[in-house]
């Protein structure tokens, strides 16, 4: 008996000290890196169809994110960029990317050379699944060689996170 009260002081103590060292809870960035497929639209060389393979790495605990682009269509393009995600709720974010286009050849949807992009974005993971929603705008500053205009192109899809 002469152990019980200091069997309760113990489990006291510990239940004071989880409750001193616990943290308010806060919004997280979507948590999960994916690789997705869809279609991209570009606006500026006239209207270009085409696919993009898309990926996205989340460095964890911190709200960026490395991410590639591969757009598919007359000619391909890769695009990598490092972006800031802003949590919306629990499971989406917006983003917004800078980084390079690497085209080369004839015109992509984001032109035909290489130049600097920024990315803005939003991600959308679906509850109590691995599936992935995204979709987002690649702008490409003095994209062709003919000219220095920007090169825009739209592109959507689903992932699967990993």
């Amino acid at each position: 008996m002469k152990y019980i009260p200091s069997l309760v002081s113990v489990l006291g103590a510990g239940l004071v000290l989880s409750l001193v060292s616990t943290k308010p809870a806060q919004a997280q960035v979507a948590y999960g890196s994916y690789i997705g497929i869809g279609p991209t639209v570009g606006f500026t060389d006239g209207i270009q169809f085409g696919g993009v393979i898309a990926g996205r790495y989340k460095l964890l605990e911190a709200p960026i994110s490395l991410r590639t682009q591969v757009l598919i269509g007359n000619n391909t393009a890769v695009v990598p960029t490092v972006s800031y995600d802003f949590p919306l709720n629990w499971q989406a974010d917006a983003y917004l990317g800078a980084g390079l286009v690497l085209a080369g050849g004839g015109s992509s949807p984001v032109g035909d050379k290489i130049s600097f992009a920024l990315q803005p974005g939003i991600d959308y993971m679906i509850p109590n699944s691995n599936t992935v929603l995204f979709g987002n705008a690649i702008i490409a500053f003095d994209a062709y060689r003919d000219s220095s205009g920007t090169a825009i192109s739209v592109q959507g899809g689903v992932g699967l996170r990993f």
